[in-house]
């Protein structure tokens, strides 16, 4: 069993044998986590190939880690770490679990993504479900990019990202969005998590302000605090960002930025009225601020057609659009993408050149193929109609089971639900009960940039299939606090 070289030290000046070195150098390998429990250790051929030892001082040394129960054989064939080490084996100082340094605790409020259980079904995120898109499709789209074009693919490139995906999507923004922009207006990224960071890199410097919806998306908060803008929330209600709190704001001093989710508010899910968008925008003109639209969710209206971003009606160039493949594709495929004027787009490039140096081009134009066959249309239109099903679906049920304590607007759009819950109903404590029911959903309470308390909770229904959803209402009406 080939396994990979071990970093070992000898010292061939020591009183210890080299055998004896050897045993303890691996000793301390698998006391300090190197080599885990049940982990293959190099043959006696290669380690004493790779540290020039005679091969009989190897098998000796693997002869006494045997004897005292470091190691075992298998099958005759190779020898591996005891799987059933005892916990004394290890020093809890030599397990990473402590830091030989300084470090300030890192104040982020914002919930995690992270997948949990398969025996929990989740409903934070909003996210799109991975098992109805065609991995086939990307596989082939994968073989055909790198058959056309290995040696530019696999080198460095720009870090706006494949001309060739650019060009494909600038194309599908003027035809279903109304954005009037060629390939050198875009940048792609990883994801639209990377480019709200590269645009707060380049546009915030510490002690700006940037206004941000209240409730809002908090990963877009964190964005623009960590290189030290000051925010300032903005409330939202049944027409959106409360323009006119904003305008009163700036009487009484400027902002550098504003950030808003206006075809589907995060979280609230309500579209920014024609009436305010036309207000934000003469607002941003005279005050000369940017406003940073992320529309994240573009593609999957259900009961109305989908109205134009507001990048589409800018004749003052104020606004910088944020948008995502990875919804209208799968979570796990990074693309996000941004429209900004060229100055704007010159310092994004600066910034991106220095943390993140250009994002993955085999996916790039692999995603760009995918384009360009029609791919990503099918899929699209596809997953629109089992989403707007499964929106009806989790309606209906919340309806039949927990209808005395949510209260909700069936969303136009996109995929997720925000409900009221009642008076009485300590939402906090049933999200700790529904976990452990085996059911995870956010309650309002990170949206919120105080971090105050919300009788509000999210739920994301687009990666849940129908007989997950009926399971995971069933076990939110078990987990109600009574």
């Amino acid at each position: 069993m080939k396994t990979w070289d071990l970093a070992l030290q000898l010292d061939r000046r020591s009183h210890l044998s080299l055998a004896q070195q050897l045993t303890r150098a691996i000793t301390d390998a698998i006391r300090d986590g190197r080599l885990q429990p049940g982990a293959a250790v190099p043959s006696s051929r290669q380690l004493a190939q790779s540290l020039g030892l005679h091969r009989n001082t190897v098998v000796a040394a693997f002869d006494d880690l045997r004897l005292q129960g470091w190691v075992e054989t298998v099958k005759g064939s190779h020898t591996r770490v005891t799987r059933a080490l005892p916990e004394a084996s290890f020093a809890p100082e030599r397990r990473g679990a402590a830091v030989g340094f300084d470090l300030e605790p890192w104040p982020s409020s914002a919930p995690t993504f992270e997948a949990v259980s398969p025996r929990v079904l989740d409903f934070t995120g909003g996210l799109p479900d991975a098992r109805l898109f065609d991995a086939r499709a990307l596989a082939r789209a994968y073989r055909r990019a790198l058959r056309r074009a290995p040696g530019r693919l696999l080198g460095f490139g720009s870090p706006a990202g494949d001309p060739v995906l650019r060009e494909r999507l600038a194309q599908m923004l003027a035809s279903r969005r109304g954005l009037a922009v060629t390939a050198d207006d875009l940048i792609i990224t990883r994801g639209s998590q990377l480019a709200l960071h590269l645009l707060a890199l380049a546009m915030v410097r510490r002690g700006d302000t940037v206004a941000v919806e209240s409730p809002g998306y908090p990963s877009a908060r964190e964005a623009f605090t960590l290189p030290g803008a000051k925010l300032l929330p903005i409330p939202v209600d049944a027409e959106g960002l409360e323009v006119d709190v904003l305008a009163r704001k700036l009487e009484r001093g400027s902002i550098r930025a504003a950030y808003v989710t206006p075809h589907q508010q995060d979280p609230t899910t309500v579209m920014l009225s024609a009436r305010r968008r036309l207000s934000l925008l003469e607002l941003a003109r005279r005050h000369r601020f940017a406003i940073i639209e992320a529309d994240y969710d573009y593609e999957f209206q259900f009961d109305t057609a989908p109205v134009l971003p507001m990048a589409s009606a800018d004749p003052h160039g104020v606004v910088v659009y944020v948008g995502t493949l990875s919804k209208a594709l799968a979570p796990g495929l990074r693309m996000g993408f941004l429209v900004a004027p060229p100055p704007l787009r010159r310092a994004v490039l600066a910034v991106r050149g220095q943390v993140d140096r250009q994002g993955d081009l085999v996916l790039e134009r692999a995603v760009a193929e995918l384009l360009e066959d029609g791919e990503v249309l099918r899929h699209s239109l596809k997953a629109r109609r089992e989403f707007h099903a499964r929106r009806d679906l989790l309606a209906r049920l919340l309806a039949e089971h927990l209808g005395e304590v949510l209260d909700f607007e069936v969303p136009r759009g996109g995929l997720a639900l925000w409900a009221k819950v009642a008076r009485g109903v300590d939402v906090e404590r049933w999200a700790r009960q529904a976990l452990e029911k085996g059911v995870r959903f956010f309650t309002g309470r990170p949206y919120s940039p105080s971090g105050a308390r919300l009788p509000y909770l999210r739920l994301g229904f687009g990666h849940l299939d129908a007989r997950e959803l009926e399971e995971a209402v069933r076990r939110m009406k078990a987990a109600l606090p009574r």
